[in-house]
């Protein structure tokens, strides 16, 4: 049985901390995964209160242990792109083949008004499940590091 809590700010860590939290997005997205500092700022926009801003997140626990996390944010461009993102999922590799990635993502779905999309590495074993619970490629994602004008 898997228990899911949903989080909308830094309030609701109740049963682990929000650092064991981005610890274990850190660990188990692995490879595929940023850096602790870029899992904090993605929390930081999905509990933010500004206009087009905002999200959540998800803890899964089997017999109270995490086992499974999600962030979602919101992307406040409906319409044009997508209204939600699903910026990390992931699941402790000793769990993982036994439906909780689906589950965790099914249960965001239902805290979602609009459309959702992610972005996942072609090579990622994930892919396999996005597309399987509904997911379609649209675009490919190119991307362009402006080293003119970087303030990195």
């Amino acid at each position: 049985m898997l228990e899911i809590h949903k989080y909308t700010s830094n309030d609701d860590f109740k049963t682990i901390t929000r650092d064991e939290y981005v610890d274990f997005l850190f660990t188990h997205l692995g490879e595929y995964g940023d850096p602790k500092a870029d899992i904090n700022k993605c929390l930081d926009y999905a509990f933010s209160t500004e206009k087009s801003e905002g999200g959540f997140a998800l803890a899964a626990f089997h017999e109270n242990r995490l086992v499974g996390a999600l962030v979602m944010n919101h992307t406040g461009m409906s319409g044009y792109i997508p209204d939600n993102i699903l910026v990390y999922v992931a699941v402790d590799k000793q769990y993982r083949g036994k439906g909780f990635g689906q589950q965790i993502i099914e249960t965001a779905f239902s805290h979602c008004k609009g459309d959702i999309k992610l972005h996942v590495e072609y090579d990622n074993p994930a892919k396999r499940l996005y597309e399987r619970i509904g997911f379609q490629s649209k675009y490919a994602e190119m991307r362009f590091t402006n080293s003119f004008n970087n303030t990195k």
